[in-house]
């Protein structure tokens, strides 16, 4: 494994351990060259998905481009790292899952959508806003009224939250 910093390939696993309920493994390295430390991870990799986007174009799928996008949409929002790392870990399962190398650009951005409307209602108007290109305020009233519909669905026998809500977290309901 090559150093981050100084490009070396003298590099030492100081420490193992498993991580995200056994699905991947962290290891923290030091290299011996320049003394620097960084942390590596390891997971299993089903396929090898390609993106295909809207023009068409084809890229190799790029796990980090889906975390950074779903982190940003998540930024300042209660939600713990470990949680994200898990949402995402389970989005690249379903599209490995899906049986498809080729995967639409389209197909990821629904199933992030999916996955942030149960986690937090406020990332996921924000990941929509983005994916979904608003131009207007009227794009984003849309997508509020669909969340409010869905805070407005009544509680189940249990007294849990309505459908997709996931824990309820951040949505609040109308006194």
């Amino acid at each position: 494994m090559r150093c981050p910093y100084c490009n070396g390939e003298n590099t030492q696993v100081k420490d193992s351990r498993p991580t995200e309920e056994n699905a991947a493994i962290r290891r923290r390295r030091a290299c011996e060259d320049c003394g620097g430390r960084f942390t590596t991870f390891e997971r299993v990799q089903l396929r090898e998905l390609v993106v295909v986007k809207r023009s068409g174009r084809r890229e190799p799928f790029e796990r980090a481009k889906l975390l950074h996008s779903v982190e940003v949409a998540l930024r300042k929002r209660p939600i713990d790292g470990e949680e994200i790392e898990r949402m995402v870990s389970g989005l690249v399962r379903r599209l490995e899952s899906m049986g498809e190398q080729d995967v639409p650009s389209s197909v990821i951005g629904e199933l992030a959508m999916e996955a942030l409307k149960g986690l937090d209602a406020v990332a996921y108007v924000r990941f929509a806003s983005v994916y979904r290109h608003f131009g207007q305020a009227a794009d984003f009233q849309e997508v509020l009224a669909e969340i409010a519909g869905l805070a407005a669905a009544p509680d189940d026998a249990a007294g849990g939250p309505g459908p997709g809500l996931g824990a309820g977290r951040n949505i609040r309901r109308p006194s």
